[in-house]
């Protein structure tokens, strides 16, 4: 068996990549299954955020295993594997681990430190649990990683005052505001008329993030007026207009600001759109959506500039050296966990040539245990039949106990390797068909 992660992030695929690759809740079964269907994959979970797709294995063979998970992508994503490739990252055994754990600690996000990814790797839990495509390898590892997420966000500062996508995304148009204004730096975004296109997570920090930089209202439009107009009821400081999703032209007409994070598979924004509106002459747009909600088009229009997630990494830049030296010190946590879930990993290479040398010996046991019984005769009572059993297979268990506590013991790899080997040499322990299952 092989632990294997094939994926791409925000680091090796620009947005126009990630996008078609994004798997949806509404598909995430499918998806599952799909992957299970191939005898090559034993065990897969799947992580889609809008800036990472990562498909986390436990593989028959590595080689044929990595094969199928490419070829799942290809179908899935409608991109040939070669134009695929340069843009995907596999990751094995050690490694594999090693990415999974910096993943939930925050520190492979864009955003160093950032505590939305910890939600969504245990989401990736959750959902690998309830269709069933974990099994106990992945099911360890994948809560092990949610277990040390949270214990890097307790044990150092890394979490402390963490910028998300949203509060970056807010960050942007203050720099953007302020450079239109000709200062190089982060402005208040009193003056500007803001709408915020979706009800979600991101949409409830953007408002968040919009009250404390100064904003005096935010339009809020969701398909689903009832969910944005419960989500409003959490801000009671900033004036939220709740207003349906048809109300959008109207909005890009009177608003400067407008930021989008919908579920949306397709644009819900184009410059066929923009164009015959009656608009304000300048209108940002920023887009944290993935798949994302405004076509590329709508950058050209005059007047309208439009961002999206990959546009943050300027914002991101000015936020990251004061956490790095934090980040070094989660760096260290991260090697002794992969270190306890490797050690436990190894110990069970251990367990098929015990369970053979077990096996063994309770034959052993069973065919000396009759003897006994036939040459006692038929004055020898039942209980001092159970006597004699439970004698055995005490005896069985002591001896059985040094070799597989040391089997399974913290240990090189090799030297275990050595001690099996003479195991197996001692007591002729052949493999039987389909033992190591």
């Amino acid at each position: 068996m092989h632990l294997a992660v094939v994926g791409l992030s925000h680091r090796t695929a620009p947005v126009e990549i990630r996008e078609r690759l994004s798997i949806p809740d509404q598909t995430m079964e499918e998806s599952l299954q799909l992957l299970r269907s191939d005898d090559q994959v034993l065990e897969a979970s799947i992580l889609s955020t809008c800036n990472r797709l990562e498909i986390y294995t436990l593989l028959r063979n590595p080689d044929q295993g990595i094969s199928a998970v490419g070829s799942f992508l290809s179908r899935h994503s409608g991109l040939e594997v070669a134009e695929l490739t340069p843009h995907l990252f596999t990751y094995h055994h050690e490694d594999a681990v090693a990415h999974l754990l910096r993943v939930a600690a925050g520190l492979d996000s864009l955003v160093l430190g950032e505590g939305q990814i910890l939600s969504q790797v245990k989401k990736m839990v959750r959902l690998g649990q309830e269709h069933r495509s974990v099994g106990p390898i992945l099911n360890r590892l994948l809560n092990q990683a949610v277990s040390t997420g949270k214990r890097v966000r307790t044990e150092t500062n890394l979490g402390t005052g963490a910028v998300s996508i949203s509060s970056a995304a807010v960050e942007l148009a203050q720099l953007k505001v302020g450079q239109a204004r000709g200062l190089d730096q982060l402005v208040s975004l009193e003056e500007e008329q803001v709408a915020v296109v979706g009800a979600g997570r991101m949409a409830r920090l953007l408002l968040q993030h919009l009250g404390a930089k100064g904003c005096r209202g935010v339009v809020l439009l969701n398909r689903t007026v009832e969910k944005a107009e419960l989500m409003a009821a959490d801000f009671p400081a900033l004036p939220v207009q709740c207003r349906p999703l048809a109300d959008l032209d109207h909005c890009l007409s009177t608003c400067s600001l407008v930021f989008t994070s919908t579920a949306a598979e397709e644009p819900i924004m184009a410059a066929a759109r923009l164009e015959p509106l009656n608009r304000r002459s300048s209108l940002m747009l920023i887009d944290i959506g993935v798949p994302r909600n405004i076509a590329a088009d709508v950058g050209a229009l005059p007047g309208v500039q439009r961002f999206d997630v990959d546009d943050l990494q300027e914002v991101v830049n000015r936020n990251q050296e004061a956490r790095r030296e934090v980040a070094q010190e989660a760096e260290g946590m991260l090697a002794e966990e992969a270190r306890l879930f490797l050690e436990w990993w190894d110990g069970l290479e251990a367990v098929p040539v015990l369970n053979r040398l077990r096996r063994q010996l309770e034959d052993i046991r069973e065919q000396e245990v009759q003897k006994a019984l036939s040459r006692m005769g038929p004055d020898f009572s039942a209980r001092e039949r159970k006597v004699v059993e439970a004698l055995s297979k005490g005896i069985i268990n002591k001896i059985l106990h040094t070799p597989l506590t040391n089997l399974r013991a913290p240990q090189p790899r090799q030297e275990r390797h050595r001690a099996m080997r003479a195991l197996e040499i001692l007591f002729d322990l052949t493999a039987d068909q389909g033992d190591e299952n």
